[in-house]
């Protein structure tokens, strides 16, 4: 007799880039030529912002969005996905930094980038869409919220001598008692830089707000410097010295057992938001494009690419919302776009490095309140204002968990909330009704005719809706013992409408079974599912209930109890 071995299932990893190449044309390539270049300038200040926001170099930011943008795009499962650095890192890497520093966040994103790559060998792609819309909303928020506190500093050119806690109120607490030493000028320049990004789309929407923002500030903040003797406003030179225009070999991570010990949680936490990001990222363009992402793909590629970026010194790199948006706008169809993206960044990285140190600190902070502003979703969540309050509770408190403490505790909270939510809505919707005398066999079907069944004097038909978990055993047993009327003879028990049934429902519905048997009490068993009956079959329940007592319909079932009933009322 020969044992079949169930195989591993093949890996779902086909980028989308080797289809884009079999027809791949000249009209073709001349779009993604376009929309790449386009999108590597809208990408450039964003990388360097967010690489400074996150408590690394501008030129840390610049080489994430390149290896990763690269890899993203060769690796991925969507034609149009752009990858790099994003807002939603900054409060998660730099708490990293802070505790672990630079070799910690290498070990995390390394992490991470591994967790990614098993989630989409083990085809879990789809699972990350069912993550409950409001906890992605309150998140986001929150962490919208906090990237906006984080730039008051360098937006106001604040003094402050004292170190800044980590914590969002002892955060503010120091701002307001150090706002007396802002500069006047770096404020003038951080609201300048702020208006020309949100007025430049009402002028051209083809021409990036935050770049015009920084080369029109930037020249100006020079000319002051220069030739009116302006002084008071940072720049990034000013912060971080001479920029190196070198790609860095790469370098070993260093794992090691305790170093997993302590940064796995974090790495887990990078690992759900990258998830979720890209794939919302994906979800979204394909909404536009009318094409149709391989979730587990991408679930590898960005895995691959987060592998890939700490070796070079990079921090983390999901798919960018943003940036996918405008490559689409530009007319990019392919992966190509993506690739061509990371190359005109890299050329920006090896030839103007030293025009970078030029960027106002307040410009990028305007960049950055720009970021957070359209990372809130306040329209977004205006309108969830009619959604049941279980819904808004799990999104404020989301929220909250997000800004007062961390982003992975939020998350789990925030998804503990949820599924207890749910299970109560379940539990709700699961009912129990009991039928005594007489009971419609095609209650609840779409037939037009009845068929009334009459039960026999100690016959109770219980029936249950729904599915046959522990929230509802626990009130199915509360109902069996409340019942009205005397005691029964006969129980029949109705689960043509119950889908599933977990282990406490099983182990629930057996001491039922035990205990009716006790009190002299027969069970009934009516329109068990297939699944359901497989489950009992497993349990060893059909064992305790003779075969002639497991019904397949309710006809049979009254027939099997009204017999039952008579032959007991006889002796």
């Amino acid at each position: 007799m020969s044992t079949k071995i169930k195989s591993f299932p093949k890996p779902d990893f086909h980028p989308a880039l080797i289809d884009a190449l079999k027809n791949y044309s000249g009209a073709k390539f001349k779009k993604d030529l376009v929309a790449g270049i386009v999108v590597g300038i809208v990408a450039l200040p964003l990388a360097i912002a967010f690489g400074i926001a996150s408590g690394v170099t501008p030129a840390v930011g610049l080489i994430t969005a390149i290896i990763g943008g690269f890899l993203v795009s060769a690796l991925g499962g969507n034609s149009v996905q752009i990858g790099g650095p994003t807002g939603a890192f900054i409060v998660i890497v730099f708490g990293i930094i802070q505790q672990f520093g630079l070799s910690g966040l290498a070990i995390a994103t390394f992490m991470a980038g591994c967790i990614l790559v098993l989630m989409g060998l083990f085809r879990l792609g789809t699972v990350i869409k069912f993550i409950p819309y409001p906890i992605v909303v309150g998140f986001t928020a929150g962490i919208a919220l906090t990237i906006f506190s984080t730039q008051m500093p360098d937006f106001f050119g604040l003094d402050i001598q004292e170190k800044v806690p980590g914590d969002f109120i002892g955060k503010w607490g120091v701002y307001i008692r150090n706002f007396a030493s802002a500069n006047l000028a770096t404020a003038i320049v951080g609201l300048v830089s702020l208006l020309i990004i949100i007025f430049t789309p009402k002028i051209s929407q083809r021409i990036p707000g935050a770049l015009t923002a920084i080369v029109l500030v930037s020249v100006v903040v020079w000319i002051l410097r220069e030739y009116c003797g302006l002084t008071g406003v940072q720049t990034i030179g000013d912060r971080f010295g001479v920029l190196e225009a070198s790609l860095p070999a790469p370098h070993p991570v260093g794992l090691n057992m305790e170093s997993v010990r302590l940064l796995l949680p974090s790495a887990f936490t990078i690992a759900m938001l990258g998830a979720i990001e890209s794939l919302l990222s994906a979800t979204v363009a394909d909404g536009v494009t009318g094409g149709r992402t391989n979730c587990n793909t991408e679930l590898m590629g960005q895995g691959i690419a987060n592998i890939a970026v700490p070796l070079f010194g990079g921090i983390p790199v999901t798919g960018a919302i943003a940036r996918t948006m405008t490559n689409i706008t530009n007319g990019g169809v392919t992966p190509v776009a993506g690739v061509i993206h990371a190359v005109v960044l890299t050329v920006i990285f090896l030839f103007a490095m030293p025009l970078i140190g030029l960027v106002p600190m307040s410009c990028l902070a305007a960049v950055l309140i720009m970021v957070s502003y359209n990372m809130s979703g306040w329209r977004t969540i205006v309108g969830m204002a009619g959604n049941p309050m279980g819904d808004i509770w799990v999104l404020i408190v989301t929220f909250l968990l997000t800004v007062i403490l961390d982003l992975t505790i939020a998350i789990e909270i925030g998804m503990l909330l949820a599924v207890l939510i749910f299970l109560r809505r379940v539990m709700e919707n699961t009912t129990v009704r009991v039928y005594g005398e007489q009971l419609d066999a095609t209650d609840g079907t779409d037939l037009a005719t009845h068929e009334v069944l009459n039960l026999a004097k100690g016959v109770s038909v219980y029936e249950i809706d729904g599915p046959f978990f522990f929230g509802a055993a626990t009130k199915f047993d509360e109902v069996v013992r409340r019942a009205p009327h005397e005691r029964p003879k006969v129980r029949i028990i109705r689960m043509r409408k119950v889908p599933f049934i977990d282990s406490t429902g099983i182990h629930n519905l057996e001491l039922l079974i035990q205990s009716s048997h006790r009190e002299g009490i027969r069970i009934v068993l009516s329109g068990v599912q297939p699944h359901v009956s497989h489950a009992l079959h497993e349990a060893h329940i059909d064992r305790l209930i003779p075969s002639s007592c497991i019904c397949d319909h309710i006809t049979k079932a009254v027939a099997v109890a009204n017999k039952l009933a008579e032959e007991d009322g006889e002796n």
